[in-house]
Order: structure tokens, then C-alpha cells, then sequence
């Protein structure tokens, strides 16, 4: 007779998986991969030239650009941002109607059906990692049979985010243990389609994962740490090359 595997309680699971994000700044290129992969996957809409004119485009993941030095000695800094997934969100407690909250599993959720759009909880992101719906999402004619089924297309004014891909998180781990997800075994589309593997993502609570390893590395920093948001999402400094 065949064994059936017991499903993981909301406990099991708060000790079995807490995800995490390393972003490592030497290996970004600035490329947007990542922008697109994620505006794919979680069926963002498309940003028209308008929508930057007014200051409103819609991104869950965006690149900043720096330039540091004078010409011609300038260099050019990327930083990928995105909702860092605090531990101690300031978005969360400012919610009136619970739309947004912390899981067990170390993730900054939001609920969209629960959304007022007071945009609280934009105010008081430091990230700006939350995008106000505006207006009603409409692609091309051609586009819209690419639309990910697994992901909700979202209606006009709730607040929007990084879910770290909560639709493939769940469909790799549902009524699994730990012990049967390989690290790596899958990927939010953001760290997928980085072509210069800059993104690692995975199990913290795992310590034989690559998150975990990278935690200790002497580069990491944290964006913003000095106001005690805690975020999971970790950064891994940009070597300078003097001279070279």
C-alpha cells in the first residue's frame, strides 16, 4: 500500500523555510533582465512613455544607476531594489485593513482583495517598493494570451509589490519537507533570468544553502540598515578595481 505524505502545518513550516534573496552588486551589469523577467512572470503592465513623464511607471523591481567619479574617470553603479521583506516592516502596522503582513516564512504579503488603497503603507515604505494601480492594466492585443495564469491580474487601485514569486514558492513546496527541495531547485523569474548570476535565492533556515553561506560573506550590508527594518533581502558590495 502506498504511504501518503502528511501535509505540514503552518508551524512546520514556519521552522522549515525562511527565504531570503542575496543580490551581489560586483556581478549586476544593469542589464533589467531581471525587470522584465519579473514584469512577465507576475503580470505587471506595461509602462508607457507617459506613465514616466508623470512620475508612475509601474515596476516591481526596478534598477537605480549611480555614476561615481568625473569624466573621464566616471564609473556607472547599479542596485537592483525591490521589497526588501522586512522583519520589522513598517508598511505592516500601518494597514487599517491587514492587507499586508509578515508570514511565517520570512515574506512581506499582501492581500490584494483585502486593499483599500489608503497607500499607507507606500508612505512609509523607506524602499519605495510599492507601486499604486492607478489605472485599469491593459496590454496589446497580442500580449495578453502570455499572461501568467498562475498570478491574479490585479484591478485598479490596490498597492502592488515583489512576492518573491509566491505562485512558484508554493508549487515547489506544497505538502513538501525540506529535505525534498534541492537548493536551487527553483527560482523566483528575477534571479532565472539574471544572465550573470548576480541573484541568489533560497532557504535560510537551511544551512548548507548558498543564501546561507553568503550571510557570512564580508561584503554583505544591508540597504538602509540603520533603520532596523531587518530586511531578508542582502547585499554583497561592489569591488573597486583601482587602476585597472
Amino acid at each position: 500500500m502506498a504511504t501518503q505524505t502528511k501535509p505540514q502545518s503552518a508551524t512546520d513550516r514556519s521552522t522549515a523555510f525562511k527565504w531570503s534573496m542575496v543580490i551581489d552588486l560586483d556581478r549586476c551589469t544593469g542589464c533589467e533582465a531581471c525587470v522584465v523577467a519579473c514584469q512577465s512572470e507576475n503580470n505587471v503592465p506595461i509602462n508607457e512613455e507617459s506613465a514616466f513623464i508623470e512620475g508612475r511607471a509601474f515596476e516591481w523591481i526596478r534598477l537605480e544607476r549611480y555614476w561615481e567619479g568625473e569624466w573621464p574617470d566616471i564609473k556607472a553603479r547599479f542596485i537592483p531594489v525591490l521589497c526588501q521583506h522586512c522583519e520589522n516592516a513598517p508598511c505592516e502596522p500601518v494597514c487599517p485593513v491587514y492587507a499586508t503582513y509578515h508570514n511565517n516564512e520570512g515574506l512581506n504579503v499582501q492581500v490584494y482583495n483585502r486593499c483599500v488603497g489608503t497607500r499607507y503603507c507606500g508612505a512609509n515604505c523607506p524602499y519605495h517598493a510599492r507601486q499604486f494601480n492607478f489605472w485599469e492594466p491593459v496590454w496589446p492585443e497580442d500580449l495578453r494570451h502570455q499572461l501568467n495564469p498562475d498570478v491574479t491580474v490585479r484591478t485598479r487601485g490596490v498597492m502592488e509589490k515583489c512576492s518573491m514569486c509566491i505562485q512558484r514558492i508554493r508549487r515547489a513546496t506544497r505538502s513538501k519537507t525540506p529535505s525534498d527541495i534541492p537548493d536551487g531547485a527553483f527560482n523566483p523569474a528575477c534571479v532565472q533570468a539574471c544572465p550573470t548570476s548576480a541573484m541568489t535565492f533560497g532557504n535560510l533556515n537551511n544551512p548548507e544553502s548558498k543564501v546561507s553561506k553568503l550571510q557570512n560573506d564580508e561584503r554583505r550590508y544591508h540597504m538602509f540598515e540603520h533603520l532596523g527594518t531587518a530586511p531578508t533581502t542582502l547585499y554583497l558590495k561592489q569591488v573597486d578595481t583601482h587602476g585597472a
